[in-house]
């Protein structure tokens, strides 16, 4: 690790973080309270409609210095943390070919606070800054719940001792990577900003510095008048916008800006300036230290619905050794067949114990049951309805869930609560 101004460190969680599988009391004691004869399901994570969009808001932008650290604060404290990904990659000054990056590159010497030819504008920044990096680095394809686990514990043990997290992350499956840190960090009050690129950092031409740039000054902007973070949840910073991780899907393998929420407006703008969409940020009730759920139940599945598929195709996607839950990628604002072996087949799946959640394979719009009876149909069968939560935040809710050791009715009940803003409840 290389490091300018470093800030102390701690080897495992303290008393501002904590690492925990099953929910915590106070989580769950209201679900015994209900009267006699009533099904006992535990209560919401929070409000039940937690970070999603109100019809009536207004729109309300902060700009933010173009230096924040000159309102005479302490000097922001950013831990990078390095997974892979196309970022990752300079010319080899003998070979001229483009090699996986090492952090040595960020600074000319470790003596001096002083940062490489690639980045010499981070000097001007005025933050101290903290590199890790995952050992050995990965392409994004290759992300997986024990990374998520990896990456859930360092910005865990680290917590206490940082203002913010910046991670630099492969594109194929940041949004995956975003959603899952959304759900294993209960509590978050701090910024965790994933970013990276979408040519190599070592080209002429390329997007990783301003993205790394303007991750951090995200990382390090604090409320007006304030020493509150500004952001407090798990985002992508891209191009030009700004995205709840939760609710974020890659969308272009070209494009510099990768990135799109279509349910869910920006959360800021990176153009001139900063600007903040102050209205549509996260504010979750401080209700403890940071919690970290690290385990993640990797036994649910994504089934596609589409012209042609047959029953046997179905009965193999549902009846996967050991699987516990499974998506329906479904046409529409939720519909599939409505011959008989279809809904027999999903029938016995959801009596069989599976959780099936219903989610669109539509970008935008989401889930609305009652709209036809194709997608009533799947509710009278026990089907969930996923709203307008996008493939990737239900596949890592569901993970979650089950990682925590809840039961599948517990997690069906979970599944309809807006736990960390991932989708708007319309019921």
């Amino acid at each position: 690790m290389h490091k300018n101004n470093p800030a102390p460190r701690v080897p495992h969680p303290s008393a501002t973080s904590r690492v925990s599988e099953k929910p915590e009391a106070s989580e769950m004691s209201r679900a015994s309270e209900k009267p006699e004869g009533e099904k006992k399901t535990p209560p919401p994570y929070g409000p039940r409609n937690q970070g999603q969009m109100s019809p009536d808001a207004t729109l309300s932008w902060t700009k933010i210095p173009d230096n924040v650290d000159a309102q005479g604060e302490s000097k922001p404290r950013i831990l990078i943390i390095y997974t892979g990904g196309t970022i990752g990659m300079i010319e080899d000054p003998k070979t001229g070919s483009l090699v996986p990056f090492d952090f040595k590159h960020f600074i000319k010497s470790a003596n001096k606070n002083d940062y490489a030819t690639y980045f010499p504008k981070l000097n001007r920044l005025g933050y101290n800054i903290e590199f890790e990096a995952i050992d050995p680095p990965i392409d994004s394809s290759n992300m997986n719940p024990a990374r998520w686990e990896e990456l859930g514990t360092i910005i865990a043990n680290n917590y206490p001792h940082f203002d913010g997290f910046v991670i630099l992350h492969g594109t194929d499956t940041m949004a995956y990577t975003a959603s899952a840190l959304s759900f294993m960090l209960a509590n978050l009050t701090k910024p965790v900003v994933l970013t990276g690129s979408q040519l190599p950092i070592g080209e002429i031409r390329e997007d990783g510095t301003l993205n790394l740039i303007t991750a951090l000054q995200i990382a390090a902007a604090r409320q007006p008048n304030s020493i509150k973070p500004m952001v407090q949840e798990v985002v992508i910073a891209f191009g030009r916008y700004l995205w709840r991780g939760n609710r974020t899907t890659k969308v272009s393998s070209t494009d510099f800006g990768a990135f799109r929420s279509f349910n869910y407006p920006s959360l800021g703008q990176m153009d001139l300036h900063i600007t903040f969409n102050t209205k549509r940020l996260l504010r979750p009730e401080e209700t403890g230290p940071l919690q970290l759920y690290p385990k993640m139940e990797d036994a649910v599945n994504i089934i596609s619905i589409f012209p042609g598929i047959n029953q046997k195709m179905l009965e193999a996607e549902l009846s996967v050794k050991g699987m516990r839950a499974g998506i329906l990628r479904t046409f529409g604002s939720g519909n599939a067949p409505t011959e008989d072996w279809f809904l027999s087949t999903i029938k016995k799946a959801v009596d069989n114990g599976l959780v099936l959640v219903n989610v669109t394979a539509c970008p935008a719009g989401g889930v609305e049951e009652k709209r036809y009876e194709t997608g009533d149909l799947l509710a009278q069968l026990g089907v969930l309805s996923g709203y307008d939560v996008t493939c990737e935040a239900a596949l890592t809710k569901l993970m979650h869930l089950f990682g925590r050791g809840l039961s599948p009715e517990e997690v069906a009940h979970y599944m309809t609560i807006s736990m960390r803003g991932e989708m708007t409840i319309t019921d």
